[in-house]
């Protein structure tokens, strides 16, 4: 199973911090180039065009690196390495992130390092590695402060793992956690990550019903701000919910659906999901099973 949403937005660099000494012509021409190349890759993710977007981040990291911005090196780290998980490229988003980790010099926030480390353990929990995936995770935790902006997508990612080992009463109470978390933040794409997790677990522990409730609700949000892979597991699980409780057209529709929202996105994989399970519903259908 793919990995149930991302859980970090592609970072902007309009608000990098400028160097306290004045900067020459030079650096601020270096600065604008790389808050150019920032907005260029977040522009072809958008189009679903990775591969630009890769060498636009790559850009603008370099651009950063010139300068040795903390802000900038860390900010385009994660979102190159977000592109290259995407792609499946999982070595290249673990390396990316090297610019961070591998920089003791550079003084990078704690806000960052808890980015960095969350960033880890989704690609980890994304090759079902699990116990590298806590590991990164606790560590994410550990560099947040007690009212950290990340507590609603840390406690998402250990609802993820939860999951994934079958401790369904964890899974809830950790996304509930994330619920409450995000709700009391303003943050509605987590809240929408929470809702699809409860969803699941819900689906996991046998009950439709309840799963279609959270998953309605995560529809809802991720309509809202527009994130077509989100809305594309949203009806993934909707569909296997509508199977569940024995409505197999409302499943076929749920899966169609999902289909043409991912090969709208370009998401390869999620159409192969989509069209598997939606071949599965009409083999089902006419073997009378």
């Amino acid at each position: 199973m793919r990995v149930l949403a991302l859980l970090m937005l592609l970072v902007p660099l309009g608000c990098s911090q400028a160097p306290k000494a004045t900067p020459t012509t030079s650096t601020v021409a270096r600065q604008e180039a790389a808050i150019e190349a920032n907005r260029k890759g977040e522009a072809y993710v958008r189009h679903g065009e990775l591969d630009n977007a890769a060498r636009s981040y790559r850009e603008a990291l370099r651009l950063s690196q010139s300068l040795e911005d903390p802000e900038g090196i860390a900010a385009n780290a994660i979102n190159l390495s977000i592109v290259r998980q995407r792609q499946g490229r999982f070595a290249e988003a673990r390396e990316s992130l090297g610019a961070v980790l591998e920089q003791p010099n550079l003084r990078f926030s704690p806000m960052r390092l808890a980015e960095v480390s969350l960033r880890h353990a989704l690609i980890e929990l994304d090759q079902n590695r699990f116990s590298g995936a806590e590991e990164w995770v606790n560590r994410a935790a550990g560099h947040c402060a007690q009212r950290c902006p990340l507590a609603s997508a840390i406690q998402n990612t250990r609802a993820q793992l939860a999951l994934q080992a079958g401790r369904f009463e964890d899974a809830a109470t950790a996304a509930r956690a994330a619920h409450d978390a995000s709700r009391a933040a303003g943050d509605r794409s987590e809240l929408g990550n929470a809702l699809r997790l409860l969803g699941i677990t819900a689906l996991r522990g046998g009950d439709p019903a309840k799963a279609r409730a959270h998953l309605e609700q995560a529809l809802v949000i991720d309509r809202e701000i527009g994130a077509p892979r989100k809305i594309a597991l949203d009806l993934l699980a909707l569909g296997r919910a509508a199977s569940l409780g024995g409505d197999r057209e409302a499943a076929r529709a749920y899966y169609s659906r999902a289909m043409a929202v991912s090969e709208a996105d370009r998401d390869n994989a999620g159409v192969a999901e989509a069209r598997a399970l939606l071949e599965a519903a009409d083999k089902a259908a006419a073997t009378g099973k």
